[in-house]
């Protein structure tokens, strides 16, 4: 269990310490000698005072009355007395003793009265009253509160102590950061003034108090924030959105007010903010979670205010989602600046496969270029995820290095899932089926020239049961209308060469079509790209919270993918004899490399060759990836296309 930072270095020594010194002192002065005394006189009104202190039961055995009391002062046989809170103990002379219930000090008074105005004297004194008491002793009735109190301070304070924070640097310079040129181009003004803030005061430029990193998970943006503080030699404090986030009312504000109050206290220093969209939006107070989470986004606001610019503070936040950041948090004057962190080049993932491998026992003939360009589209984490795998399997293997073909099955792990072990061997029926449908996937995407066509295999991969592999060929950030609607046919492919041969479709091609549909979803509602030419962007619609049905947007989608869907069958049509080839080759050695895929289209006849569709151009940055699951009730095969009686306008084996 992890101690708490108040118990932590040298404030939990001092602490501990002062517990133990504490408890020392309460134990002696409970444990000490009492002095000796000589015992008192008998008949005195110590010794009463030393017997009911020792034992009352002699007193408690008989109860008396107020007449035998008075009759007792009058007759002179009391010997001695002693006034409690409760009671009156009475010794008389004859050696018989009992006690008077008192009754809100009534008794006593009548004793003390009839005392003072006779002349005769017998030994009195006081037993169990309020001054006899230790003092805390009557405490004891509200220590509960007292104690809950103290527990309820002593957890505020532990839950809005100050933030950790790293003293002049984090130890990680830009140069340590490869890749990200563009954010660091754009860091270096905010360094300069990290450095020297009093001279962007005297110019009377205003520095910026705030900047945002934006950018997909694992692209570097934390490294990027820690290279930032020490290449600036300020202090750093990294926190993430949701430490302001409480169960408890009033702790959240508390955490922002300490955590730009320690920042003033170390600066110059910088307050990274890890998903910054954590904090969230503001919203309309339904419920009392709202009201916590505004309060705590206005005050955010407020101390983005409060602080000068001059005073050497910078917040720097990081999200992968930056439209859920709440407007005026973003705005000029608190983010000034908002920075895309990409992802890394071709130059910058080689640089990234070498640092890596330098810290691990790898081979010495290693192709980084060649790692570079089938890591088209992965994030530096990514990479660091496959140099590592790559380490594992070459241990499981009981390799001495690591080597190229270690780092080529990492890669595919990455891309594809990791192949598993002891699953249960498909029959016949099932393996016809999936090489039936992954050499669709397989032709269409090298017909179309969608990306590289690694490889293909009908043996599982993760939750597949096959897999096309097709990594792109270049780092692309804009994506024409050909690209995608031909990215659409490859993921259609394989549903389209089971209906070809089956005239029926498995559910395997179920992720294909969840795929597909974002895809067509994307052109119809914000890309202006639909079937109809339809320009509205549903995302401005939703934005503007005006209420719209989308069941226009819907089949729109689906129109266009009925009709790519038509494109793809007669697509596959024409490529049939490599669509029989490549499956009986998958059918014979489960896995065939891209190149016999691009040769079974190059050995098409030329007829075959010039009425298929040509081919659409560049890329897309992304993975494919294509399942097909089982068929139960299939039991004869044959790599020929079954013929209908009639053609059918949405395709062979269509319902």
């Amino acid at each position: 269990m992890k101690k708490p930072r108040l118990l932590q270095g040298r404030p939990g020594l001092a602490l501990s310490m002062f517990a133990l010194l504490l408890l020392a002192v309460l134990a002696f002065w409970a444990t000490r000698p009492g002095t000796p005394a000589q015992p008192p006189a008998a008949g005195s009104a110590a010794a009463m005072l030393a017997e009911l202190q020792t034992s009352r039961d002699s007193w408690d055995a008989h109860r008396g009355d107020l007449s035998r009391l008075l009759a007792d002062l009058r007759g002179g046989a009391i010997a001695s007395a002693a006034l409690g809170s409760d009671a009156v103990y009475i010794s008389a002379r004859d050696g018989q003793r009992y006690w008077v219930p008192e009754q809100s000090g009534q008794v006593a008074a009548l004793l003390l009265d009839h005392y003072a105005s006779s002349g005769e004297l017998f030994p009195l004194t006081l037993f169990e009253t309020a001054a006899d008491k230790p003092f805390y002793l009557s405490l004891l009735p509200y220590s509960p509160m007292v104690l809950l109190l103290l527990g309820g301070a002593l957890f505020f304070i532990l839950k809005t102590r100050g933030f950790e924070v790293q003293r002049k640097g984090s130890g990680v310079t830009f140069a340590d950061v490869i890749g990200a040129a563009e954010a660091k181009q754009a860091l270096a003004d905010v360094t300069a003034y990290l450095r020297d803030p009093a001279a962007y005061a005297r110019l009377g430029a205003r520095p910026p108090k705030g900047v945002l990193l934006t950018g997909e998970p694992g692209t570097g943006k934390t490294q990027l924030a820690k290279a930032l503080a020490s290449e600036s030699n300020a202090s750093f404090i990294q926190v993430t959105g949701s430490d302001f986030s409480s169960m408890y009312f009033g702790v959240g504000i508390q955490k922002v007010k300490a955590l730009f109050r320690t920042a003033r206290k170390q600066a110059p220093c910088i307050i990274f903010i890890d998903e910054i969209d954590g904090i969230g939006k503001r919203a309309e107070q339904q419920r009392s979670s709202d009201a916590e989470s505004n309060r705590i986004i206005n005050q955010f606001l407020a101390e983005l205010d409060g602080f000068d610019g001059a005073s050497g503070v910078l917040v720097l936040g990081a999200t992968n989602f930056p439209n859920s950041l709440d407007p005026a948090l973003v705005r000029e004057g608190r983010f000034d600046r908002s920075i895309a962190v990409g992802l890394p080049g071709l130059d910058d993932r080689e640089a990234l496969f070498r640092l890596y491998a330098g810290r691990i026992s790898a081979a010495d003939d290693l192709d980084f270029p060649q790692l570079a360009r089938n890591s088209v589209g992965l994030t530096p984490a990514a990479i660091a995820y496959i140099v590592n795998h790559a380490a594992l399997l070459a241990a499981r293997t009981g390799a001495t290095q690591v080597d190229m073909g270690h780092f080529v099955d990492a890669v595919e792990t990455c891309r594809i899932g990791e192949q598993p072990s002891g699953v249960t061997p498909m029959s016949s029926t099932d393996r016809k089926r999936i090489a039936v449908h992954e050499a669709g996937h397989a032709l269409v995407a090298a017909e179309l020239k969608v990306g590289r066509v690694e490889k293909v295999t009908i043996l599982p991969r993760g939750q597949a049961l096959g897999v096309t592999l097709v990594t792109p060929v270049e780092d692309k950030r804009l994506h024409m209308e050909s690209e995608l609607r031909a990215r659409i046919q490859m993921l259609l492919a394989g549903r389209c060469a089971e209906q070809l041969y089956f005239h029926e479709v498995s559910s395997g091609a179920g992720q294909d079509l969840q795929e597909a549909s974002k895809i067509a979803l994307s052109m119809v509602g914000a890309l202006g790209m639909g079937p109809k030419g339809s320009l509205l962007s549903l995302q401005a619609v939703r934005d503007a919270h005006i209420e719209f049905d989308s069941g226009d947007a819907i089949r729109a989608a689906d129109d266009l993918l009925r009709q790519l869907e038509r494109d793809c069958q007669a697509l596959l049509q024409r490529l049939r004899p490599a669509l029989d080839e490549v499956s009986a080759r998958l059918l014979a050695s489960e896995t065939v490399p891209g190149e016999e895929v691009l040769a079974a289209i190059e050995r098409l006849p030329a007829h075959h060759r010039d009425a298929s569709i040509s081919s659409i151009g560049a890329q897309i940055g992304n993975l494919d990836r294509v399942a097909a699951s089982t068929l139960e009730h299939a039991e004869h095969f044959e790599l020929s296309p079954a013929l209908q009686d009639k053609p059918c306008d949405d395709g062979p084996g269509m319902a």
